[in-house]
């Protein structure tokens, strides 16, 4: 049944991937030049934002032992989203920025924020309720402040917005890279550590219990959750759901070991990302919406459907 499981993953990503390639009416003489400049760096960049937004999510839900977790619990969105405005805000009035693009300054701001709410939830006890309260008040105060900041500057709304509603329309591949290979590297460690962070997501008591150090483990693991996350955020913007549910899809395809649910996760993150964009491209023709847009109509009603077959969920 596992073995099936896996092999419909990768069916399943290898028609997201020629989706992605092929979706369109365009000539046939034109054909490769969209392909490669246009398809391919679109498609890439949704396989592995897809993927590190999916893994993250899984991650965090395995460390947090919350299956509502994301990374948005621990404050990357809002980081993400205060690190765009503050670019846009300092380009705007003195057209330097301490950073050097909006990719830098949304990757920057998710992982200084992130950083901030891990080394706070250490100093006050490091539990996974310690965690996530201080991942929603400091994402809270940071929501507050990018409110701030567009109340002050309305003329900076649309360049925020745009960023919030996620999307990779016009990507090239100079803008995926260097945040690829991130998601790249940080997949592969977690399939190196993923026996530690099996024995982790068995809770507190028992990973202490079979000599784990609970807490350098914890802020180990949350840390490459929001290295994976805010890279795909560099590039691709604000999009939700897909932390949140393909973890829950890929347990239930694949009921094997947390490498398998790394793996799994990956594959299908990217797969789902992909058909979304794909959906978002064909749809509406000649019309194109965002990405982020298509993942939440998508997402809601799945997520709402797991919420009430599990009935409940521990937190």
């Amino acid at each position: 049944m596992m073995k099936l499981s896996v092999f419909a993953s990768l069916g399943l990503l290898v028609v997201a991937v020629l989706a992605g390639l092929l979706a369109g009416n365009n000539q046939p003489e034109n054909i490769t030049r969209i392909i490669y400049l246009v398809r391919f760096p679109r498609t890439l960049a949704a396989l592995l934002a897809g993927a590190a937004f999916a893994v993250s999510g899984a991650v965090i839900q395995s460390v947090l032992n919350n299956p509502l977790a994301s990374p948005g619990v621990i404050g990357l969105n809002a980081g993400a989203g205060f690190g765009v405005a503050l670019f846009a805000l300092l380009n705007g009035i003195t057209h330097t920025s301490i950073f050097s693009n909006i990719r830098t300054a949304a990757f920057f701001g998710a992982i200084v924020t992130v950083f901030f709410v891990l080394m706070l939830a250490q100093k006050t006890g490091a539990s996974r309720t310690t965690t996530i309260l201080s991942g929603i008040a400091i994402s809270s105060f940071l929501t507050a402040g990018t409110n701030a900041i567009t109340s002050l500057r309305v003329e900076l709304l649309v360049d925020i917005k745009s960023f919030q509603l996620g999307g990779i329309s016009g990507i090239t591949l100079s803008k995926i890279f260097p945040a690829g290979y991130y998601i790249i590297a940080a997949v592969l460690i977690l399939c190196v550590f993923h026996t530690e962070l099996s024995v982790l997501s068995l809770g507190e008591e028992t990973a202490q219990g079979l000599g784990l150090r609970v807490n350098i483990y914890r802020f180990f693991f949350l840390l490459l959750a929001a290295v994976l996350a805010a890279s795909a955020v560099s590039f691709s913007g604000l999009i939700g759901f897909v932390g949140l549910i393909v973890p829950h899809i890929a347990r239930r395809l694949l009921k094997g070991n947390t490498l398998s649910l790394i793996s799994g996760s990956a594959v299908i993150g990217g797969a789902f990302l992909t058909l979304c964009d794909t959906l978002s491209r064909v749809v509406f023709l000649p019309f194109e919406i965002p990405v982020g847009i298509t993942v939440a109509f998508i997402g809601t009603p799945f997520f709402l459907r797991l919420l009430f077959r599990r009935k409940s969920f521990e937190v």
